[in-house]
């Protein structure tokens, strides 16, 4: 009775989270070059229908701040930025890459790795069988990665700042594709999509 209480009470949660005003989630983030600071932004749409449950989760983290003080830790030109590990407040870069927020969430694979496409990162299939997503590692296609289709939930897009994150994708980074200078999210919200308007070109 009590675990189909708490079943009800999640459907419940992620059917109004789908209902409610369409979201994105803003990220800011800073990083020296030299002594100047530079700061960027850019902002996540949702697809709710695709992957209700993932994007429940990413909106609560958020709203959590848990993604502020974590780093940009991997990037590859022209090809992906990812985020997320809470690893990376540590500073630690042997263990960059293998953090998460201490659970996964189910599979919910229905769209492609198109450009601007934001997805969740899991483990190989291998050891992985469910293709089930890490709780809280994330990254942006920033061109059709077709390689990853099948194999990852897509549960967003860009939906601003994409010229910041192709700036971001070409950090100097170690032999991982860790930046060398520590690309910091400072700051995370929600704001109401169509607040987004004009100012889109802040992002």
């Amino acid at each position: 009775m009590i675990k189909r209480l708490i079943a009800l009470v999640v459907t419940l949660t992620v059917t109004s989270s789908v209902l409610s005003a369409k979201d994105v989630a803003v990220f800011e983030v800073q990083w020296k070059e030299g002594k100047v600071r530079q700061t960027r932004s850019f902002a996540i749409g949702f697809d709710e229908d695709a992957a209700p449950y993932t994007v429940y989760n990413f909106k609560k983290l958020v709203k959590g701040k848990f993604f502020v003080k974590t780093t940009i830790h991997r990037t590859i030109p022209n090809y992906l930025v990812q985020g997320g590990d809470p690893l990376t407040k540590k500073k630690d870069r042997n263990v960059m890459g293998t953090g998460g927020p201490g659970y996964t969430l189910p599979a919910e694979i229905r769209l492609k790795h198109v450009r601007g496409a934001v997805a969740m990162g899991a483990l190989p299939l291998k050891v992985n069988p469910k293709l089930e997503s890490n709780g809280s590692q994330f990254y942006i296609c920033l061109t059709n990665i077709a390689s990853q289709d099948g194999k990852d939930t897509v549960f967003g897009h860009v939906a601003g700042g994409m010229d910041a994150l192709i700036e971001i994708s070409h950090a100097v980074a170690d032999t991982n594709n860790n930046p060398i200078n520590s690309i910091v999210v400072t700051k995370t919200y929600l704001i109401d999509e169509s607040k987004l308007g004009g100012a889109a070109a802040k992002f």
